[in-house]
């Protein structure tokens, strides 16, 4: 259940739009079965270890990812003592390219290619041109400044900070040989510590005065695209990426520190991009309605759709039409 949506094993994605050209599925988006009562072990068995699952394929990615990083690209820890501009620039430009790579791979792939056309898009719409509401006049530009320019110096002054501390001892750092069960669990537990964290976030920055000054740069992006998912506020980017400041405190290896942190940086990309999965001839599993219809009507679907807080508090819409699910008002109160 990685993009959001359980699909029941018989029914395929098909094309259905409602009366505004919006795709969406012909059943409820379902929440994965961690939290189910009572517990079905075959069931939740087959959503961690299944395709697509809790592992499979964007956690285990992204892990990917975050190895290859360590090993291959990180500045060796002893030259993070001082704060110097030879690896800050090194992980700087680590972080450009694995943003480009990341987010520019959905954006070719389906809105310079056109891979899926218009197949299983949420909203009919090519991205905004000519637009007063977009920088530049263009919602994609737009999109790559806050995402790849702002963002991306917000991420790296984090990664930065913290790759500081773990140098000079002054954050805890865990250590595979010591502490083996800890270090392999700390893997299971971020994409959940993610989810928990983003909620309330997401809840903080909707409280009125932060919607106004802060969270509306984001929601400009009611049609998003591949660029959107970091296309935010400063302020907005500072939060949301203070996910990983549970390692200043908690012991972990930076490796740790390092999955969080891009998990939360790169992941956006799967939940905005505007497409249904699966995409690329139907073998990629990607895409969030569950987001979606957090851009289609603000006041619900804050979290994702592994920890259902938005069902604890009331603020889940399964994404039905009115009068057959869960109802939410359209119109946003800000």
């Amino acid at each position: 259940m990685a993009d959001g949506v359980t699909r029941p094993a018989t029914t395929p994605v098909s094309e259905q739009r409602n009366a505004r050209g919006e795709w969406r599925p012909s059943y409820p988006i379902r929440y994965a079965p961690l939290f189910t009562q009572p517990s079905n072990l075959k069931a939740m068995g087959k959503w961690i270890f299944g395709w697509p699952g809790f592992l499979w394929p964007v956690n285990l990615s992204l892990l990917l990812i975050s190895v290859v990083s360590w090993y291959l690209t990180q500045p060796d820890i002893a030259r993070c003592t001082t704060f110097e501009f030879g690896w800050i620039a090194q992980i700087w430009l680590r972080n450009q390219v694995m943003m480009w790579l990341y987010y520019g791979f959905f954006h070719w792939w389906l809105y310079m290619r056109k891979g899926e056309g218009l197949r299983k898009k949420y909203d009919s719409h090519w991205p905004a041109t000519k637009s007063r509401l977009f920088l530049f006049g263009d919602q994609v530009y737009d999109n790559v400044f806050w995402t790849a320019g702002v963002a991306g110096l917000i991420w790296t002054g984090y990664e930065v900070v913290t790759v500081w501390l773990y140098a000079n001892g002054h954050i805890p750092w865990l250590m595979w040989a010591e502490h083996p069960v800890w270090f392999v669990a700390w893997f299971f537990i971020i994409p959940l510590w993610r989810e928990f964290h983003f909620y309330w976030v997401h809840r903080l920055i909707h409280w009125k005065p932060l919607y106004k000054h802060v969270h509306y740069l984001h929601h400009k992006n009611s049609n998003p695209n591949a660029w959107s998912g970091m296309a935010m506020h400063p302020v907005e980017t500072i939060l949301y990426l203070s996910v990983c400041l549970i390692h200043w405190v908690v012991p972990s290896h930076p490796i740790h520190f390092l999955f969080d942190l891009q998990h939360a940086a790169l992941g956006p990309a799967n939940g905005h991009h505007g497409y249904e999965g699966p995409i690329i001839k139907d073998k990629v599993p990607t895409g969030s309605y569950f987001h979606y219809l957090h851009h289609r009507y603000f006041e619900c679907n804050y979290g994702e759709s592994t920890v259902p807080l938005d069902r604890w508090f009331g603020t889940f819409r399964d994404g039905l039409p009115d009068g057959e699910g869960s109802k939410l008002k359209e119109e946003h109160k800000f």
